[in-house]
């Protein structure tokens, strides 16, 4: 196969990543021309000829595979069987089959005579990433809302609806999937007028995977989305959307203009840091980075300037030229970490290597917090924060195959808050009230007036014959119903007031095994609330260790304490001496588990004899253990600590 690369021809291999390395010829198929000898002339599309838009979706309802289907119909990539999540990009996303980090890409789309520049962007689904999306949707005036045939509205779906409604974006209902052969598209339509009041006749119905009518999407992209409302005369102003790290190029920031034009040469200030740079080049992903002479207000794009580090393209900052300061864009709230663990090498000699890995992965993913962090048991490592658990095995995933790095991640934590009760304590903290992110950090009850936890506002949608099931999942976690409304004849949605350290580890799994896998589940952050708190030690023969301190509620105290017992119990070597595990609150013991000691026969060489003489060997023996276990210092292993520190649910 060849590839007309500028005036000469080279082969190319067809492979499977093909679509996604290089910008491919035009697919004539549609009378689409998109490949460029020269840099695209961007001036051509007036404001009235542009569409910026997203797709929004529940996971796995078919995001990707539209992406796919309209990048091929555009003629921006050639149309073969290996289109196959072009637009996901790392090697976690397709292994998975989800979206990580949102995409953007121009598509050029000609209809009734005129030449159209549609921006699209492909967004995670997962609730993880909800962050991605309400970025993403700041740089758009609609999104294209898609839903499942087969399995109607999911709980991800209701809380992407409402994030594109608060924006007010125009929002396009598309049934994908209508193929399958349990396929429901008049059911889900319903649906959709009932808990999102849109009529059912603007509803596509579409079959993204074989292609079916997916042309009436671009025409209702471009008679049902408005053109953005930018002034092209005005200096420049532009926002920051997201940014990506490359080693060669410095930060390669995505851009979204709301006022004038920029230009490589230009000289550009962040009005967050106030720094000046010179703009290196400019451009639009197609779906690669395809340079332009100039970006115009409207487009969405790409620009290098010369930025070493993320952290001077902030997400959410506006740009400007250097002679024409602007009133910054509202820009973005910043992301809340949810979820805290630690990370620490296998090995401390791998530190450096593993820091460095670390450093370069966080430039990619801003939503990632990093606080230094040590342990007696395993060294030097950090303390990680996350957006939830699926982002925090991503990222893992992402270090071990992207840096070959290997490490130990430790059971998540939820970040606590504890208002201080003295005027010197608040002195020396210099806030009343104090965020606890490391357990071990846990302030004495002597000193606060009260613990703070954490909720959120969880959104279950299930088939009705789980309802009791999952009701009674959902008291156990000590949550507390708000809402429940019937979607349909057989669907239900549950809303319920969640603390956040009951749902982190395994609520998911609870809840799908109990529903066979139908329901779904979505959370949104619901600030704090008092709770009764208690911070549980585990002794060893009396010896705190530091690693394994825990905190949790009043209420569930004995069941985690048990279960770490009983864990580490299984992991400890046996010595010769008797090792006494304990979890204690305060001074108070609430759960005991023995690991026995090796125990030698001194009774073998007695054969017969008077019981005094084995009763004398016998109280020998006790009294050599009692002093060993005195003196005896329990050195835990490492294996023994990952045991019990790796993520693993608490049953």
């Amino acid at each position: 196969m060849w590839v007309r690369a500028g005036r000469t021809l080279r082969p190319w291999a067809a492979g499977a990543h093909a679509a996604a390395v290089e910008p491919q010829a035009a697919s004539r198929a549609y009378g689409v021309v998109t490949e460029f000898k020269e840099k695209p002339d961007m001036s051509k599309f007036p404001v009235e000829d542009i569409r910026n838009f997203s797709i929004i979706a529940h996971v796995d309802h078919g995001k990707s595979t539209l992406a796919d289907r309209l990048l091929e119909l555009t003629g921006t990539i050639d149309k073969t069987k290996n289109n196959k999540q072009v637009l996901d990009k790392l090697q976690v996303e397709r292994e998975r089959g989800i979206t990580v980090k949102a995409q953007t890409a121009s598509l050029f789309y000609n209809f009734e005579g005129k030449r159209y520049l549609l921006n699209l962007i492909d967004t995670p689904g997962h609730v993880d990433f909800s962050y991605e999306v309400s970025r993403s949707l700041s740089a758009c005036q609609g999104v294209l809302l898609v839903v499942d045939a087969n399995e109607g509205i999911q709980a991800q779906t209701v809380a992407n609806f409402f994030l594109a409604f608060e924006a007010q974006l125009s929002v396009i209902p598309v049934i994908n999937k209508i193929d399958l052969k349990n396929a429901d598209p008049k059911r889900v339509e319903k649906q959709i007028e009932k808990v999102f009041d849109i009529p059912g006749d603007e509803c596509i119905k579409i079959s993204a995977k074989l292609g079916t009518n997916v042309e009436s999407v671009l025409q209702a992209v471009i008679e049902r989305i408005p053109p953005p409302k930018v002034y092209r005369k005005n200096p420049l102003r532009a926002l920051v959307f997201d940014s990506t790290f490359d080693q060669y190029r410095g930060v390669i920031a995505n851009i979204a203009l709301f006022d004038g034009v920029v230009s490589k040469g230009d000289k550009i200030v962040s009005a967050h840091t106030k720094k000046t740079y010179e703009v290196n080049e400019v451009g639009i992903l197609n779906p690669n980075e395809q340079s332009t002479h100039k970006l115009y207000a409207g487009q969405v794009g790409f620009l290098i300037a010369g930025m070493k580090d993320v952290t001077e393209a902030q997400i959410g900052d506006t740009l400007h030229l250097h002679n024409h300061p602007v009133e910054p864009l509202p820009g973005f709230k910043s992301a809340k970490p949810m979820v805290f663990a630690g990370v620490y090498p296998v090995d401390q000699s791998e530190y450096n290597t593993l820091k460095s890995a670390i450093g370069k992965l966080t430039l990619n993913d801003s939503s990632v917090t990093v606080h230094r962090d040590s342990s007696l048991a395993l060294g030097a490592g950090w303390r990680l924060g996350f957006l939830g658990l699926l982002h925090m095995e991503v990222f893992n995933q992402r270090l071990e195959q992207e840096y070959n790095a290997s490490v130990i991640l430790t059971t998540p934590t939820v970040p606590y808050k504890a208002v201080l009760s003295s005027a010197k304590l608040i002195k020396e903290y210099k806030e009343k009230e104090i965020t606890v992110i490391n357990p071990a950090q846990f302030p004495d009850k002597s000193k606060v007036t009260e613990y703070l936890e954490p909720v959120v506002l969880g959104t279950v949608i299930t088939p009705d014959e789980y309802t009791g099931k999952i009701i009674a999942l959902c008291q156990a976690r000590r949550a507390v119903q708000k809402n429940m409304i019937f979607i349909d004849q057989n669907r239900v949605m549950l809303k319920y007031l969640f603390p956040l350290n009951e749902i982190v580890v395994d609520f998911y799994d609870s809840l799908k095994s109990l529903s066979s896998g139908y329901a779904s589940f979505d959370y949104e952050d619901a600030g704090y609330q008092a709770a009764e708190l208690v911070k549980m030690d585990i002794l060893l023969n009396g010896n705190f260790v530091e690693e394994l301190v825990t905190i949790v509620h009043k209420e569930k105290a004995y069941s985690v304490g048990k279960n770490i017992c009983e864990r580490l119990k299984d992991s400890l070597p046996r010595q010769l001496f008797e090792i006494a595990i304990q979890a204690v609150i305060g001074s108070k013991v609430i759960a005991r588990e023995t690991v026995k000691a090796y125990r030698k026969n001194v009774l073998a060489k007695c054969y017969g004899g008077d019981i005094t003489r084995k009763m004398k060997l016998l109280k020998r023996q006790t009294e050599g253990k009692k002093k060993l276990r005195k003196i005896g210092n329990i050195e835990v292993p490492k294996d023994a600590f990952i045991k019990v520190l790796k993520t693993q649910s608490n049953k």
